[in-house]
């Protein structure tokens, strides 16, 4: 590993838009709306900058995410086996030495959330994840976000590994690698760790979160989805 943080030519982005939407009923969570944009594309417009691609990983709709102009993933492993296959699936495609996770479902990035994560792992060879540690806003103090996630494409065998095993749960298995966590608690970092997955909380964040205008972004605007959850897998 490099004794310094890895620099955006050496990061790829990811963002995890592969689930069932259980908790917004089914729907898929990165073609819904906020500000007449999906999530997906606010998240592709913020976390683009720090990074020298994105991907998105997304079961269904492909051609909606396809529409935001960055490749699309469909899980290698089938099931819906939840955001660690997703993350499978981005490792053994990233073309960088690193890897930079975030849910579709958090559109608020912050424009140096690359930067911190990297900037933790300088002087730490033996790691390779760097983790977010964030406000808990539902039950208060700090906890772990491990959706958000810089990690090594070394770490692809062992989850590879890991899932084959029955592991599903993201945080329990990244926090069992070679880690450092980073304690994310300056201004606007509440409102990127407030994920939108349930219909309540979009709205609430439609309330608190005005988010830049989309022509700085160089891809054309996504046509505007149907029903999401009327159609595909």
């Amino acid at each position: 590993m490099a004794e310094r943080g890895p620099g955006p030519a050496q990061i790829t982005g990811l963002i995890l838009a592969g689930g069932e939407g259980r908790r917004m009923g089914g729907q898929d969570k990165g073609l819904l709306l906020l500000n007449d944009r999906p999530l997906a594309a606010h998240a592709l417009q913020r976390l683009a900058p720090q990074v020298s691609q994105v991907l998105i990983s997304a079961n269904r709709h492909a051609e909606a995410y396809a529409a935001l102009g960055v490749p699309v993933l469909a899980d290698s492993l089938p099931g819906f086996l939840g955001p660690l296959a997703g993350l499978l699936t981005g490792l053994q495609s990233c073309p960088t030495d690193w890897l930079l996770s975030v849910p579709c479902d958090s559109p608020a990035l912050v424009p140096d959330l690359a930067a911190r994560l990297s900037e933790a792992l300088h002087g730490q060879p033996q790691a390779r994840v760097a983790l977010v540690e964030g406000p808990d806003e539902e039950r208060g103090g700090h906890r772990l976000h491990p959706a958000f996630a810089l990690l090594h494409r070394s770490l692809a065998a062992p989850l590879a590994k890991a899932l084959a095993d029955g592991e599903r749960r993201l945080g329990q298995w990244l926090s069992s690698q070679p880690h450092v966590r980073v304690r994310f608690d300056r201004p606007g970092d509440a409102l990127m760790l407030a994920n939108a997955n349930t219909p309540e909380a979009l709205a609430l964040l439609a309330g608190r979160w005005a988010p830049p205008s989309h022509q700085s972004l160089t891809s054309p605007s996504p046509p505007r989805p149907g029903n999401p959850a009327g159609h595909g897998r």
